[in-house]
């Protein structure tokens, strides 16, 4: 089983920055595909960025391409998602996925598969 831990998240005014992170096993971490996702209340969730651990292989949505930078950090199992000129739009809860399948590896970010390790979450509100 892996296991995925988030922090990073917190309030902000909308035009600031954070960065999350998520540390993952080292089961999990290596050859895996790593993604973040969000879910804003009332919405459905959605693919953020992904990467490919072994490759580095990065895929973003449209809607953070240019704001947000998805990378890794191999001695330290952890994937960091940098987040610039948030948006109160931005503001959910984010979520570090691990598939082996790398369902999500594309532009598309598709949903991850049934077997995929999820984080507990960590949550970002953007105020304008």
């Amino acid at each position: 089983q892996g296991q995925l831990v988030e922090s990073g998240g917190g309030s902000v005014q909308a035009g600031g920055s954070l960065r999350l992170s998520c540390l993952a096993s080292t089961y999990t971490y290596s050859g895996n595909c790593l993604a973040w996702f969000r879910q804003a209340p009332g919405k459905k969730r959605e693919g953020v960025a992904s990467i490919m651990i072994s490759k580095n292989i990065i895929y973003y949505a449209a809607a953070v391409k240019g704001r947000f930078t998805i990378s890794r950090d191999n001695a330290k199992n952890t994937v960091y998602l940098q987040m610039n000129s948030l948006k109160p739009e931005d503001t959910a809860m984010y979520y570090c996925v691990a598939d082996r399948s790398c369902a999500f590896l594309g532009p598309g970010l598709n949903p991850p598969s049934v077997s995929a390790d999820w984080g507990q979450g960590t949550q970002v509100i953007v105020s304008s």
